[in-house]
């Protein structure tokens, strides 16, 4: 290893790294210039004397003693600089809005104890299993939706929005998704007179987790769960779809009425491939518990800091000892 090798080494290294200290490296990196000098002109002398003495020159095993301590130094003197990688990391992270379905239907006990207690259960488990680099917000819907947690860092906000959640009401899926991409963008997203999807921009970190019975009953005026879909398609935006309910279905109380509910599965498989999300059929209360487990988030990629001081104390500490033991079988002296 020559010096020019050994210092166009500790150059390169010093180029990607994110450093704590520079001063400290300025001040070892001249402190390893010095010594290369002085191996440098040591040798020139040496090399000189041979040659005035008719001996043979030196070879480049004669100096790999000085070149290895050199190194070491130049390696050390990176070291108590604090470098740091910068490392591209993976992590689940953005923003999560909780569509909860709060019509009558979800009053229904094909679920025990009913359906709208059971996916609170569930979104409580989905909640609490996210890491802190998840903004979670929740919209409950029927007819209309109400954004009833902002999407925060702080989960509790969500946890008190789910838990206080009751049934009213019929349902609407469109309006439910147009709420959720307004809770995502923090302004209001409807679509055009003409029915067209509006254009919100790109939210690739963004998903909406829909926990519902399917059953949508819009009239006239809400929105159209399939130009809704697509909005959210163009957003970026997936939709998981937690179907709750079973098919066979049960009867509900609605104003001294009693009428047949059931899980309707076609619109929610539409949602979810619309926009690249996937339908989680939940028609017990054990494959409700399980949901949190079979959703995946987005992983984004960002840039973390891998402290890099002790593998190059390590490294700086094997080339001074190794140029040390050369030096001392070449010439039975440690300089």
């Amino acid at each position: 290893m020559t010096l020019s090798m050994t210092l166009s080494m500790v150059l390169s290294m010093t180029l990607s790294m994110v450093l704590s200290s520079p001063l400290l490296l300025v001040a070892g990196l001249l402190v390893t210039a010095a010594l290369a000098w002085a191996v440098i002109v040591s040798s020139r002398r040496r090399a000189a004397a041979l040659a005035a003495a008719g001996a043979s020159p030196a070879n480049l095993r004669t100096y790999l003693g000085a070149g290895l301590t050199v190194a070491g130094v130049g390696v050390l003197a990176v070291a108590t600089a604090g470098p740091a990688a910068m490392v591209p990391v993976p992590r689940v992270s953005g923003t999560v809005i909780l569509a909860m379905d709060v019509s009558t239907s979800m009053g229904a006990d094909d679920v025990t104890p009913n359906r709208l207690a059971a996916a609170q259960r569930a979104a409580r488990a989905f909640v609490t299993a996210q890491p802190a680099s998840v903004d979670i917000g929740v919209v409950a819907f029927e007819r209309g939706a109400l954004t009833t947690a902002r999407p925060d860092a702080d989960h509790s906000v969500a946890l008190k929005a789910i838990d206080r959640l009751k049934v009213t009401g019929g349902t609407s899926l469109g309006t439910a998704i147009l709420a959720s991409l307004t809770a995502i963008t923090g302004k209001q997203v409807a679509l055009g007179r003409d029915g067209a999807a509006p254009d919100i921009g790109y939210w690739p970190s963004a998903t909406i987790v829909m926990f519902t019975d399917g059953q949508n009953r819009a009239e006239g005026q809400d929105a159209d769960v399939e130009r809704a879909a697509q909005a959210a398609q163009r957003a970026g935006v997936h939709i998981h779809t937690v179907g709750v309910g079973t098919t066979a279905g049960t009867t509900v109380e609605v104003d001294g009425y009693h009428l047949q509910t059931s899980l309707e599965e076609e619109p929610l498989t539409m949602i979810a491939e619309t926009t690249g999300g996937a339908y989680h059929p939940a028609s017990d209360a054990a494959r409700l518990d399980g949901v949190a487990d079979s959703i995946d988030l987005r992983l984004t990629v960002s840039d973390e800091p891998l402290p890099l001081a002790g593998a190059l104390i390590g490294l700086a500490l094997a080339l001074l000892a190794a140029g040390a033991a050369v030096t001392v079988l070449r010439t039975g002296r440690v300089i």
